[in-house]
């Protein structure tokens, strides 16, 4: 009777698919033994799931990378193991830069974009570069692999007037929401149950509405990522030296200047706005969502999306909702000592993507310089 947990392997000669077959011992240059057991459901063999198991740890835990780029690199490499599985493929060290190339041609011919093929090519390297190193694989065949540029596009951003217009509507509504949540909730105790009901989804509105200037004017005010912002602390704020301590890619810590504007505004939420949604479950977080949880990067794109609609200012920002970061880091015209960022607005952030004309900025700021 046929053991459902092997590989389905048996039809192949004993040369394909024997480790040993190539004078090797028979675990060399795999991840596990020959007699280890497969995950039923997992459709790779043993050894390719295994690897895989290990590439991931090695993301994870070695590069520190976030969780998002994790799951991308695993998910590639995930099916290029299948491709590669389908090849004849069953044992990490038979994959060579003919599996690497054809698995490349398929997804190029599904119609992949030229920035996903640029990043599975770079995971593809990364795998090889990994299972070389752990002796998988005799050689490495990443290299031969050749790196896709791709087009590089400006991205949509808007003007400061409009910015400036977004925050001023945002602040006068958070004024109003603060008169809100600082009226006496008990001064109505009679009231019926239909009205405390009201009442306390009129308190609720207006902590999110405190929230949602405090989202924008960080955003605009420091042009961090949206997980960064989302994964922010109340005591990572310094609101003495106008800092804010962040946790970046790679686990990075760095610290970001803020400006008056948005510390007001996140003073204003941490006094009047989060109350209303903290519940025992909020911990620390600097921001909630309705129900008390730490805020999704989901719900922060959103409510970058629908603020800038409401004003009429919205337009194509990508699906990342960085407008207010990306207005952050366009080069305009210096703005008056009573701006909002704490930055000179002509210098981009680390994550800003630079454009002609940063680059033509910094050569002639360089060649000024030394004459």
């Amino acid at each position: 009777m046929t053991d459902a947990r092997k590989p389905a392997d048996a039809a192949k000669p004993a040369a394909a698919r024997a480790p040993g077959s190539r004078g090797q011992p028979a675990d060399a240059g795999n991840p596990v033994g020959p007699g280890a057991p497969a995950d039923a459901e997992d459709p790779l063999p043993s050894q390719l799931a295994a690897a895989l198991a290990g590439f991931e740890r090695y993301l994870r835990a070695e590069r520190s990378l976030s969780p998002h780029t994790v799951r991308a690199y695993t998910g590639d490499i995930r099916s290029l193991l299948e491709h590669a599985c389908r090849d004849g493929v069953q044992t990490p060290d038979g994959l060579g830069v003919a599996q690497l190339r054809s698995w490349l041609a398929v997804q190029h011919g599904s119609g992949a974009a030229r920035a996903t093929l640029a990043r599975r090519g770079a995971a593809a390297r990364t795998f090889t570069a990994f299972a070389h190193r752990r002796g998988w694989l005799a050689t490495d065949p990443g290299p031969q692999l050749g790196t896709l540029k791709t087009r590089r596009t400006l991205p949509h951003v808007l003007r400061q007037d409009e910015m400036e217009a977004v925050l001023g509507d945002l602040d006068a509504a958070g004024r109003r929401a603060e008169q809100v949540t600082a009226a006496d909730p008990g001064s109505g105790s009679a009231a019926s149950g239909a009205q405390a009901g009201a009442q306390a989804g009129e308190r609720t509105a207006a902590a999110v509405a405190l929230r949602d200037a405090a989202v924008l004017e960080l955003f605009y005010a420091t042009g961090i990522r949206v997980s960064e912002l989302c994964g922010l602390d109340a005591g990572r704020l310094d609101q003495a030296r106008r800092t804010v301590r962040v946790r970046g890619k790679g686990d990075k810590e760095r610290t970001v200047p803020v400006g008056v504007p948005a510390l007001r505004a996140v003073a204003r939420w941490l006094a009047a706005g989060r109350p209303e949604l903290a519940t025992r479950a909020s911990g620390p977080a600097l921001f909630l969502g309705v129900r008390g949880g730490r805020l999704d990067p989901r719900t922060a794109r959103r409510i970058v999306h629908e603020r800038l609609r409401e004003t009429g200012t919205i337009r194509d920002t990508g699906p990342h909702g960085a407008a207010s970061k990306r207005s952050w880091a366009t080069p305009r015209p210096r703005p008056p000592r009573s701006t909002r960022t704490c930055r000179s607005s002509a210098s981009s952030p680390a994550t800003a993507r630079p454009t002609p004309e940063h680059k033509n900025r910094f050569r002639q700021r360089e060649a000024s310089r030394h004459r």
